[in-house]
């Protein structure tokens, strides 16, 4: 029998590292209401070459960094249906984010969220049978990540 790993306690908002897109202590915000996760993008465009179409898309994480261009190859496209219930085909990539000093490949698509007040948004897809949420409590994975920190330096012997 598969023993499961337990689930963690997540607040309504983290902040989170996508390390393989350089972006770390990205404010997210939990939707249980939300399926997919999305990422926030700007100027999502197909690009063609001789060889292969990738994707090109400019991220911008609101911490006042400049956007940043990225290419993919491995993507895809979906229908999404919003908040408001409006179906709308977006492209969606996979990539790792970090909560709770666990790494987890998941699905983001791509998504303006300019509006809005959080780049990032974790669905249910992500969050079912890894974390229950507690809409009272914030940051949770951030702090944790800060007290491993705190932890690693105190026990790192002293240099002379």
């Amino acid at each position: 029998m598969k023993t499961r790993k337990p689930k963690r306690i997540i607040g309504m908002t983290d902040l989170v590292d996508f390390p393989d897109l350089g972006l770390f202590d990205i404010q997210a915000k939990v939707d249980t209401g939300a399926f997919t996760s999305a990422l926030h993008c700007k100027d999502v465009r197909l690009v063609k070459s001789r060889l292969k179409t990738k994707l090109s898309f400019w991220l911008i994480d609101k911490t006042g960094l400049p956007a940043r261009k990225f290419r993919s190859d491995d993507f895809s496209q979906r229908m999404i249906r919003n908040s408001f219930g409006v179906a709308e085909l977006r492209y969606v990539i996979t990539t790792r984010i970090v909560l709770f000093g666990r790494t987890i490949r998941a699905e983001f698509t791509l998504a303006d969220r300019e509006q809005l007040k959080n780049p990032v948004l974790l669905g249910r897809k992500l969050l079912r049978n890894r974390f229950i949420v507690d809409v009272a409590e914030k940051n949770l994975s951030y702090e944790a990540k800060i007290a491993r920190k705190v932890y690693a330096a105190s026990t790192q012997p002293a240099s002379d």
